[in-house]
């Protein structure tokens, strides 16, 4: 170590002695994030987007993280929790939409946005159906960033956090229906799955996507016998090889689907579309066919659902009966299971907000990082996403080519 001062001052000078410590301590605070987490407000959302684990992780790094008292209520995290994680508990939504990155379950809504001071960060659920076109104009004239975590990619491609949820409402569709085959709950009385001596509980699974597979596994599992049905070979033959059993499989062909729905215990309606509305590829006549009792659920109801009798329910009242069939036709179903989906979603954003700070920021990751890329609907004030200014009929730019600019 150089005691002599002039000496000091005439080798840093020269540029022979880096200043290191100083250096450490600028990237610290460049890195540093304060992070918000609201309380859902949205019907009978219960999932709060960090559990206390995740926030003690973020503290330990240098990371500030606000959080709403009551956030974790519905999925049973005390604020004591969260207070003995490290994280700061506020008495409303107002401090929390004064941080530099806003973390939330549902979309924002325009009460929440009229509380951002702008030049912020929102990470949220991107929902069309409930998008409306004065709060997308809300965030650009506040200059927010806002990324969808539901279009959000993973080093493999994959939407994690989508996949997860996916996962979830899969296998939670079929316990549900167990639970509504019981003679208590209008169903036919019998056991989901399958004894010594005792017919097995038959199933049909529409769509070979992760909820798909996800029931089909579940189902599996209990000893039913299960039946896929999509219009996609490649992701018929994928099931298959993943679940490594021969299950039956077929596309969706109606005289094969109408006699397997005519035969079924439990129809699971698990189809998705990329974009729009589900096809409805199950009529009110096969629901008439079906035996007495027999149990529908509709995972695809936030999307239209994919049988003809289907009307969205909520988890107060969560089923009807129509044709002697038992109706489930709840979206967000995740909801049903806010402690395990949230665990689940901290898993997801807790590396993301880790990398943000590594990185130095929200934007410098958005830059860095294709995956995280894919998520951004609006970048500063700027709407990039192709979909939304169609649909609300906005100017957008590519991202892709916004970034390139910069690095111009």
């Amino acid at each position: 170590m150089v005691k002599d001062p002039e000496l000091l001052k005439q080798l840093l000078k020269e540029g022979n002695i880096l200043p290191m410590e100083e250096m450490l301590e600028i990237a610290k605070k460049k890195g540093r994030l304060v992070i918000g987490i609201p309380k859902e407000l949205s019907f009978q959302e219960r999932r709060v987007a960090l559990v206390p684990e995740a926030v003690s992780f973020l503290v330990a790094n240098g990371h500030d993280v606000r959080v709403e008292r009551g956030a974790g209520e519905s999925s049973k995290f005390s604020d004591r929790e969260y207070s003995e994680a490290g994280a700061e508990l506020c008495p409303s939504n107002r401090e929390i939409f004064e941080c530099d990155i806003i973390l939330k379950v549902t979309p924002a809504s325009e009460e929440e946005v009229d509380l951002m001071k702008g030049n912020q960060t929102l990470i949220s659920a991107l929902q069309l159906s409930i998008q409306p076109k004065s709060i997308l104009q809300k965030l650009i004239e506040k200059k927010v960033t806002a990324i969808a975590w539901d279009y959000i990619r993973d080093e493999q491609g994959v939407f994690p956090v989508v996949r997860t949820m996916g996962e979830i409402a899969g296998t939670t569709s079929v316990l549900i229906a167990g639970e509504l085959l019981s003679s208590f709950n209008e169903g036919k009385g019998i056991m989901l799955g399958g004894i010594a001596g005792v017919q097995p509980t038959e199933v049909v699974v529409l769509g070979a996507g992760t909820v798909g597979e996800f029931a089909t596994r579940a189902a599996m599992g209990l000893g039913a016998s299960v039946k896929v049905f999509d219009n996609s070979l490649s992701r018929l033959r994928r099931l298959q090889n993943d679940l490594g059993s021969r299950i039956f499989t077929s596309v969706l062909q109606p005289k094969v689907l109408a006699k397997s729905i005519m035969r079924a215990d439990v129809v699971i309606g698990a189809i998705r579309s990329p974009l729009g509305r589900t096809p409805c590829v199950v009529s009110e006549e096969m629901v008439e066919n079906m035996k007495e009792g027999s149990v529908i659920v509709d995972v695809s109801i936030d999307q239209g659902g994919c049988f003809e009798t289907s009307r969205v329910t909520n988890h107060n009242n969560p089923t009807f009966v129509k044709h002697g069939v038992v109706h489930y036709c709840v979206p967000n179903i995740a909801s049903r299971v806010p402690r395990t989906a949230s665990f689940a979603l901290s898993n997801i954003f807790s590396p993301i907000l880790m990398d943000m700070g590594e990185s130095g920021g929200c934007l410098d990751l958005i830059r860095n990082d294709h995956g995280f890329r894919s998520g951004v609907y609006i970048y500063r004030g700027i709407l990039v996403s192709e979909v939304l200014g169609r649909v609300f009929d906005l100017k957008y730019k590519d991202i892709d080519l916004l970034m390139m600019g910069l690095k111009g």
